[in-house]
């Protein structure tokens, strides 16, 4: 029996024209993502006074120069901003783990009277939330203004985290757990010693979600942090970048040359917070496609 031909077959002349109109387009999305990057990487190493003058569209770096990287490096406000993040991350993504395994584990339990109704109200909350000014004067009323519980406390369950956890718990079978509590154990060591275990894939991806979270975000300390000590590193390229605070950096009134020479300590400073997340997504990648596809096969 022959097989008929699809109009995607590589032997076919469709088949070809779809695959070198496939590829290029791969090919100028992918130039697209990573232009970007190429920019910043680029305008850290030019020399700023060429930069300054020169046209928006960089292609590769004007003059050569590591200038940028000397000056951030011996700015002690931006290594305290690492610290500051470094702390935020670890502490908020213990919480965020802990918390939201807790709480995947309890509404995964089909037995749970209500959990349908709770599910819902939590789903809610992705929609719906209390505002800024009322979150503010929460915090205010805790006193946890200027400390690091405003940073991990009021993010400690991401709802969307949450719901893939969930998922990934409910596609583990149910018998699993029946043997365990005849073994006698408790939830505790059915959540910690079964359940985790089995669903490491998607602890990988909400694990990368949170700790991305927390690396990036400032819009916390804008509101609850005064004092710049405590300042995390996007709050550091916020001055950087938007505020357009090189004083900070090089101790010196700005000239119009100074600035020009500044320029690409803007971009080095981008850079150097930027490393380390690139670092820590390829030992998750592996796990990044198997998790996101939990329970989008049903059985």
């Amino acid at each position: 029996m022959t097989r008929s031909r699809s109009p995607m077959d590589q032997d076919t002349l469709g088949g070809r024209i779809f695959a070198v109109v496939n590829t290029l387009l791969l090919c100028l999305i992918t130039l697209i993502t990573l232009y970007p990057c190429l920019y910043v990487l680029f305008a850290s190493i030019s020399d700023g006074v060429s930069l300054g003058v020169g046209s928006k569209l960089l292609i590769w770096p004007k003059g050569f120069q590591l200038g940028s990287y000397k000056m951030a490096a011996r700015n002690p406000m931006l290594w305290t901003g690492y610290g500051n993040t470094i702390l935020y991350a670890v502490v908020g993504t213990f919480i965020n783990m802990l918390m939201t395994c807790f709480a995947a584990y309890v509404l995964s339990r089909r037995y749970l009277p209500g959990h349908k109704i709770m599910m819902r109200l939590i789903v809610f909350t992705m929609y719906f939330s209390g505002g800024m000014i009322p979150m503010y004067l929460w915090i205010l009323k805790l006193n946890m203004l200027n400390t690091i519980w405003a940073m991990v406390l009021p993010g400690a369950i991401s709802t969307w985290n949450l719901i893939i956890l969930r998922t990934a718990f409910l596609s583990i079978p149910p018998s699993m757990e029946e043997s365990a509590k005849i073994d006698g154990a408790n939830d505790f060591v059915i959540l910690f010693k079964i359940i985790i275990p089995l669903a490491l894939p998607s602890l990988a991806v909400i694990l990368l979600y949170y700790v991305v979270g927390h690396w990036n975000a400032f819009f916390n300390a804008l509101l609850y942090l005064r004092q710049r000590e405590r300042f995390p590193l996007q709050m550091v390229l916020r001055e950087i970048v938007i505020l357009n605070e090189t004083s900070m950096l090089t101790g010196v009134t700005d000239s119009l040359d100074r600035l020009q020479e500044t320029i690409p300590l803007k971009y080095a400073a981008i850079v150097l917070s930027t490393v380390p997340v690139l670092c820590i997504y390829p030992f998750l990648q592996k796990f990044f496609v198997q998790g996101m596809m939990v329970g989008a096969v049903k059985e």
